[in-house]
């Protein structure tokens, strides 16, 4: 095991799609959203953990689509943002792209027609969203000029809820959903829709859902959307995937008026016994758990004292008898009884845990568990 490493558990990553699966219409096709390094836990192990349980993957852009065939041939979707110079490349690692743009439309087209290929393409519309998309009231304008490309075919058609896992204020979602319908009727039953993340799967595909496709991506991971979330789910179990893992560096005792870390921004108050952790901010620790976080060592929480350094930090560990170096220490997760959560590491800072995970360094050794 190395000094410190992301932990990967591959039981509860299937434990937790399984959960999704039963919610859903048979039938249903789960695309696992692997973007940001598949929220920070490791695009290619959890690519391999998941390839036999879900029907497409999903990313952002052309870097990670090129990550994932190392991995997989497996049906993906590339959603985001790809370069006008980087589409060709795109098309030929094979892949489903999203279309927003009618500008994207001929080169797309020369692309595919150079490649000897269909290009499937799945059109963003911003339901009042405000983000990427063509608007509803230009969809039917759009559709027609991409009709005209003979190496394009629209494959599917999307977009995304705006704030359904923030508020039991169902109006702004019935109004996405109305307009979706709207167009999905325009475009015809030949065309895949696709409307739900996981937390549309938790509110509306799983009694309401028409939809042939989901996006299943946070709760994949075993973390909710929102704490909403978890309390109106509370029979339903996720279970986390990741725990970061470290092993103290130093223990020494420090006397009374004795500060530590850059900044002065903690003085002893008597005399410590500390744990020096090495891991910090460049390893996805952030400066904001300076005095405020909480890490698990022998099954015990021990706080933060002092600013977080690039590769290292300090806590208290008064209360650890005879705590010696090398002995492991929790970041994220389970140690014993007791759980430090994305969720709980989030409220301390003012984030979410989707950042949590996210920041955590790629060079951290991913471990499947």
């Amino acid at each position: 095991m190395p000094l410190s490493a992301i932990e990967l558990s591959r039981d509860n990553a299937l434990h937790n799609v399984a959960q999704f699966r039963a919610l859903l219409h048979p039938g249903t096709a789960i695309a696992c959203v692997v973007k940001g390094n598949a929220y920070g836990h490791g695009m290619p192990e959890m690519i391999d953990i998941l390839e036999p349980a879900v029907d497409y993957f999903q990313i952002d852009d052309l870097l990670e689509l090129r990550e994932l065939r190392k991995r997989t041939s497996k049906p993906t979707l590339v959603l985001g943002y790809v370069a006008k110079d980087e589409i060709a490349e795109a098309l030929g690692l094979g892949c489903e792209m999203a279309i927003y743009d009618a500008g994207r439309l001929p080169i797309l087209d020369a692309a595919a027609r150079d490649l000897g290929i269909m290009a499937r393409l799945h059109l963003k519309v911003d339901t009042y969203l405000g983000r990427q998309g063509v608007l509803p009231d230009d969809v039917a304008a759009f559709v027609d000029e991409l009709s005209r490309y003979p190496n394009l075919q629209l494959a599917g058609i999307y977009s995304h809820f705006a704030n359904i896992e923030d508020t039991r204020d169902f109006s702004h979602a019935q109004r996405q959903i109305d307009t979706f319908d709207a167009i999905r009727r325009l475009v015809g039953p030949k065309v895949q829709p696709h409307l739900s993340s996981t937390s549309g799967v938790l509110v509306y595909e799983r009694d309401h859902g028409r939809n042939p496709i989901v996006r299943l991506g946070i709760g994949t991971y075993g973390m909710w959307p929102s704490e909403y979330m978890r309390l109106d789910n509370r029979s339903m179990e996720l279970r986390p995937v990741m725990r970061w893992v470290t092993h103290v560096a130093q223990v020494k005792t420090l006397p009374v008026d004795f500060p530590v870390g850059y900044g002065l921004t903690y003085t002893t108050t008597r005399e410590t016994r500390v744990a020096i952790i090495p891991q910090g901010y460049s390893d996805g620790y952030s400066r904001a758990f300076a005095n405020v976080g909480r890490v698990l060592i022998r099954g015990q929480e021990c706080p933060v004292l002092g600013r977080i350094a690039m590769n290292m930090f300090t806590v208290d560990v008064s209360h650890l008898d005879g705590l010696q170096a090398e002995e492991e220490v929790v970041l994220l997760g389970s140690q014993g009884k007791k759980r430090v959560s994305a969720e709980r590491l989030g409220e301390m800072i003012g984030t979410i845990n989707y950042e949590i995970t996210t920041q955590i360094s790629p060079l951290l050794p991913r471990v499947v568990v």
